[in-house]
């Protein structure tokens, strides 16, 4: 491959990596939009006209009339002065705009980069598909907050961790698709058990995160707060007492919380097993193996600390912020055994 279409590749991954670190500050800013409950301050979607704000006083009393009818404010935020208002309401219109964006930094690259012909032609399919997926998203976050409109003071927690899981997906996608091009397309494939093994274990972040959202959708983490108990019992009671059964891992705040810990505990067991296959054989993917498992430590740390605080702002952002990183780890982890450098 001669070194122009190198250089295209390179163009093209940076423009993939950029489009990460927006669906990375996209994560955080929803994390910051759920934990400061402003998700529902903006009660309609107008995807074009939306992106202009409240002009005048007269727009505000408009949106804020809006948001008088909804459950949230007749049975939560009644005492709620204009003021405060517009404080969540700037939280939920920057994360809405940040999601316009978005769309913009992945449509004009895309549309320069296919204009000049540099986009190889296995990868227009992929790249139309992360665009759909983009605008799927945009509407899944509507109707997510659809969700708290009507019979509900907050949004659904399924719909919340369907939104999650979309960004997620949407951020793997890419950053795989970034990795491929920045470290050559040429590069052989390789398929064994250390492979597979790395790939549950980056299929086991995910899950992870999204049941993490399911406790951020039921405010869950906020009512066990002691570690490494539940209420003083290592296996608390209670974890099936809802019926059907089923209906307890997705709604019963307990066991919520308690399979998220447990998800924790055995990823956590995953990687250093991993770590220590990789250290036996010399592997020449140790150092990101030990970064892993050093992201995955640390990232329990950061959910020990915000479930032991409470879950304030800070510590539940950084630690959505930090399932994001140890994502992208693993995804580079995979990606160097999948294609190992010739």
């Amino acid at each position: 491959m001669n070194e122009a279409i190198l250089n295209q590749h390179k163009n093209i991954s940076i423009w993939l990596f950029t489009v990460c670190v927006f669906v990375a500050l996209m994560v955080l800013v929803g994390g910051l939009t759920r934990l400061t409950d402003s998700g529902l301050s903006i009660t309609e979607w107008k995807p074009i006209t939306g992106a202009i704000p409240p002009l005048t006083a007269q727009d505000w009393d408009v949106a804020f009339t809006k948001y008088k009818t909804i459950p949230e404010f007749q049975l939560v935020n009644s005492d709620y002065t204009l003021e405060e208002f517009k404080f969540i309401f700037w939280w939920e219109w920057g994360h809405r705009q940040l999601g316009r964006v978005i769309g913009l930094v992945f449509f004009i690259p895309f549309v320069w980069f296919a204009l000049r012909r540099e986009i190889p032609k296995n990868l227009m399919t992929p790249l139309l598909a992360l665009f759909a997926l983009g605008g799927l998203q945009g509407f899944m976050g509507w109707y997510m907050v659809q969700s708290g409109l009507t019979d509900r003071v907050d949004v659904s927690q399924y719909r919340l961790a369907m939104h999650l899981g979309l960004a997620l997906i949407i951020f793997t996608f890419t950053f795989w698709l970034a990795l491929r091009l920045w470290r050559g397309m040429e590069l052989p494939q390789q398929s064994n058990g250390t492979v597979a093994f790395a790939g549950i274990i980056v299929f086991l972040t995910f899950l992870q995160s999204m049941m993490g959202a399911l406790v951020a959708g039921l405010d869950a983490g906020k009512t066990y707060t002691d570690w490494p108990f539940m209420d003083g019992d290592l296996i608390p009671p209670g974890l099936l007492e809802m019926e059907p059964v089923s209906k307890n891992f997705f709604e019963n705040y307990l066991t919520v919380q308690f399979d998220h810990r447990l998800g924790a505990y055995v990823l956590l067991i995953l990687v250093f097993v991993h770590l220590y296959r990789q250290h036996k054989t010399s592997a020449p993917t140790l150092p990101t193996a030990r970064l892993l498992a050093a992201a995955v430590s640390g990232q329990a740390v950061l959910g020990i600390t915000a479930l032991m605080l409470a879950v304030p702002m800070f510590w539940g952002a950084v630690h959505q912020l930090g399932a994001v990183a140890v994502l992208a780890l693993g995804i580079i982890h995979l990606h160097l055994l999948r294609f190992p450098n010739q």
